[in-house]
């Protein structure tokens, strides 16, 4: 039994012009140990789903079909309370800005222990131990010093680790890392990606990395989801994604990122932008920027369908033809 399955997703946003579609029919699975890459441009729906998942959708947002089931468990339509108790203990979340993970006004010790003891039937001492080791684990210097500090007493990496250590506490199955390196600096990054990693083998936790940068996939993922327009276009292997790409947009994005080998003028880049929710086209979304677009692509909608050892939603793939 997979640790997380998501099944037909649908999440939908209620406007003046009617239902606006965010996530048009997401399916994945994530298993327990893995860490799964979900990459995509701005808007794509990467952080969405993680917001769907950990039942964190602002209004009008809203579930409007599909299923979310933890270890069996379906949790897409648990009332609030429910949900609370299984975001922390099971599901641990990092977010992009910690500050905005972060009281200003309560030490960081205070808010490890609040979450500790919400999920763990600890004493207050006993809390402030686990607390401790936690900001030791994630690389925090004299955490017993540190533990008494404010966050605006840490650097950027420093705040980082300790949203890091707050997603820890309750001993989660389930990490969903939301853009967790994006306001780093790259050595930085590079610390925060291998702690990641060293956490999800040393406790067997599962990761959803949630990022743009195909780097860090490389860097960090078993496997990796490319999102366009509200939908997944490709998934797989991560070597086999970023190495083979069946799906053009995929194969645009990794054409993108710079060959420090070569000598080029000019970045490869994709043409035009992601079409507005409002406006998606018929048939296959991509179709208006794809260059191997033909008539079919314009009119009928692919489905994911197996190309090698990957899954692309495209009617003419790069490597084979979609079964």
């Amino acid at each position: 039994m997979s640790l997380l399955e998501v099944k037909d997703l649908v999440v939908e946003f209620s406007g003046r012009q009617g239902q606006v579609r965010a996530l048009d029919g997401i399916s994945f699975c994530i298993e327990h140990g893995e860490i799964l890459g979900v990459v995509g441009e701005s808007g794509a729906g990467k952080s969405l789903t993680g917001a769907a998942i950990i039942g964190l959708l602002d209004a009008p947002g809203r579930i409007t079909s599909g299923e979310i089931t933890l270890e069996g468990e379906r949790i897409d339509r648990l009332p609030e309370s429910q949900l609370r108790r299984i975001r922390g203990k099971r599901i641990g979340a990092i977010f992009q800005d910690p500050i905005a993970a972060l009281d200003p006004l309560y030490r960081i010790g205070e808010q490890l222990i609040e979450t500790i003891r919400t999920h763990l039937p600890l004493s207050r001492e006993e809390a402030r131990t686990r607390a401790i080791a936690l900001l030791e684990e994630t690389g925090i210097a004299a955490a017993e010093q540190r533990i008494d500090h404010y966050p605006h007493q840490f650097s950027g990496g420093m705040r980082q680790r300790v949203v890091i250590a707050l997603a820890l506490a309750a001993e989660p199955q389930l990490v969903i890392a939301d853009e967790p390196t994006t306001a780093l600096d790259v050595s930085i990054q590079a610390q925060i990606i291998g702690l990641l990693k060293r956490i999800c083998r040393e406790r067997k936790a599962a990761v959803m990395l949630i990022t743009h940068d195909m780097g860090v996939i490389a860097e960090t993922c078993d496997r990796v989801a490319v999102l366009y327009a509200g939908r997944i276009i490709e998934i797989g292997p991560v070597g086999e994604v970023i190495h083979r790409p069946a799906h053009p947009y995929t194969a645009g994005l990794m054409a993108s990122i710079p060959d420090l080998d070569a000598d080029l003028e000019r970045l490869a880049q994709i043409d035009g932008a992601m079409p507005r929710l409002d406006a998606i086209p018929s048939g296959c979304a991509f179709h208006p920027r794809c260059s191997k677009a033909q008539e079919r692509c314009r009119h009928e909608r692919p489905a994911l369908g197996s190309v090698g050892n990957t899954r692309a939603a495209c009617w003419f793939p790069n490597n084979a033809a979609a079964t």
